[in-house]
């Protein structure tokens, strides 16, 4: 495991732009931490009702998350690798 590893949670996506699953347990907790957010600010805030409140929190949780992806993570560039995928052989 490299130096750079270890302080990320979140590394770059192999293909695209972005970041993709997290590597290390801090990355998991905060997805985990904002999905539970975000479950009780529609449970506490009825969309239904209230959408604009509604809409207002998630935004600033999202928003949240994503600085916490660009202080935590790889740096985000655009990546493209060519896909290898198995060919199966109908007859031999």
């Amino acid at each position: 495991m490299s130096e750079n590893k270890k302080n990320t949670w979140f590394p770059a996506k192999e293909n695209g732009w972005g970041w993709g699953k997290p590597h290390a347990w801090q990355g998991w907790l905060s997805q985990f931490i904002y999905l539970v957010a975000v479950a009780l600010t529609s449970y506490l805030i009825d969309p239904k009702v209230e959408l604009l409140n509604w809409a207002i929190v998630v935004t600033i949780l999202t928003l949240c998350l994503i600085f916490l992806y660009v202080v935590k993570g790889d740096a985000p560039s655009w990546r493209w690798k060519r896909i290898k995928r198995k060919r199966i052989k109908l007859f031999k």
